[in-house]
């Protein structure tokens, strides 16, 4: 009889992700009409969102972040807001204040962070205290303002940008901080192919409203396709793989990595559980129920090139995280 259900069960959750992964690829078809290329990126934020974890986008200045988000926000029917990040800003400007009024007392104005997608544009640019409070709310999914905690609403999706090309003014994100989003995506140029068409298409020509986007999901359909994502099955084999690559950022030695002279820290158990569940969405995106190793490998890069620490000797000689994940994913092997 169990063997029966399980069956049961295996055929339901196909049913469904087949379902779901329909819906997922109207989205980025949608997403084409008003953002050109970059289709690999597009992907890394919708595995992220069925992760329900953030995202840290770096990427330099015109190639289309905050239209990214805002439009991935309207397609999937929830609220947006977008922080930018100054070095005057205050917590309370984000999470938002008690209040008083004669006549109406005290009252709760609650900040820009209580949307379903939150853009914070430049978020090195804040002082640490600020760039806290929005860390803090991405992981408790709860905020406190005054005596009062208030939870935030279903989904809740972070989207962070910073400039790499200015450093002057910028509070560099600490390592454990960093640690905190489960993505980060570096956005290149677009090709001249692509740039040919964004001179017709981009937004400064027509506004937002002209592309007449389509909402193909709601909050409620995020939210339940997050839990089918955690129904993607991982085997034990899988599972050891996962630890194995993240073992091998501690312990370059036993795997013969030869840039692992360059790690000065290794990636935390945080980057473990994000390889996880991460390959459990690309699964679903790809319309599987089994994580397979190309999974795996697929989302290593977003995953760990933040959570790697090149040392000194490293820096002084170029070497970068995406060099040695790639050296990582090329030596370490699947027993």
């Amino acid at each position: 009889m169990e063997a029966v259900s399980e069956q049961v069960n295996r055929e339901e959750l196909k049913k469904e992700v087949n379902d779901y992964q329909k819906r997922f690829d109207a989205i980025k078809n949608e997403i084409s009409k008003i953002f050109i290329g970059q289709e690999d990126m597009v992907g890394a934020l919708i595995e992220s969102l069925l992760s329900n974890g953030h995202v840290l986008l770096e990427g330099i200045p015109g190639v289309g972040k905050t239209l990214l988000i805002r439009t991935l926000a309207k397609i999937t029917g929830c609220s947006f807001s977008r922080i930018q990040f100054t070095p005057d800003l205050l917590p309370t400007d984000i999470l938002g204040i008690t209040t008083y009024e004669e006549g109406k007392g005290f009252y709760t104005v609650k900040g820009p962070v209580f949307a379903n997608f939150v853009l914070g544009d430049e978020i090195n640019r804040s002082p640490p205290k600020v760039q806290s409070a929005l860390l803090e709310a991405m992981q408790e999914r709860q905020v406190t303002i005054g005596k009062e905690s208030f939870r935030l609403p279903f989904p809740f999706f972070v989207m962070a940008t910073q400039n790499p090309l200015e450093q002057l003014g910028t509070y560099k994100l600490p390592e454990a901080q960093l640690d905190r989003f489960l993505y980060k995506i570096v956005m290149s140029y677009p090709t001249a192919e692509e740039e040919i068409q964004i001179l017709t298409k981009n937004i400064t020509l027509k506004s937002f409203e002209d592309y007449e986007l389509d909402p193909l999901l709601n909050p409620d359909q995020i939210t339940h396709a997050q839990a089918l994502t955690q129904k993607i099955i991982t085997d034990k084999k899988m599972e050891k793989y996962i630890i194995r690559l993240v073992d091998a950022t501690r312990n370059p030695g036993k795997y013969g990595l030869e840039k692992g002279k360059y790690i000065s820290y290794g990636a935390s158990p945080r980057a473990s559980i994000a390889l996880f569940i991460t390959s459990k969405a690309r699964a679903f995106l790809t319309n599987k129920i089994e994580v397979t190793p190309e999974d795996v490998k697929g989302v290593a890069m977003n995953v760990l090139r933040h959570r790697i620490l090149i040392n000194f000797e490293g820096q002084a000689e170029g070497v970068t995280p995406e060099a040695v994940i790639e050296e990582l994913l090329a030596k370490v092997k699947i027993i």
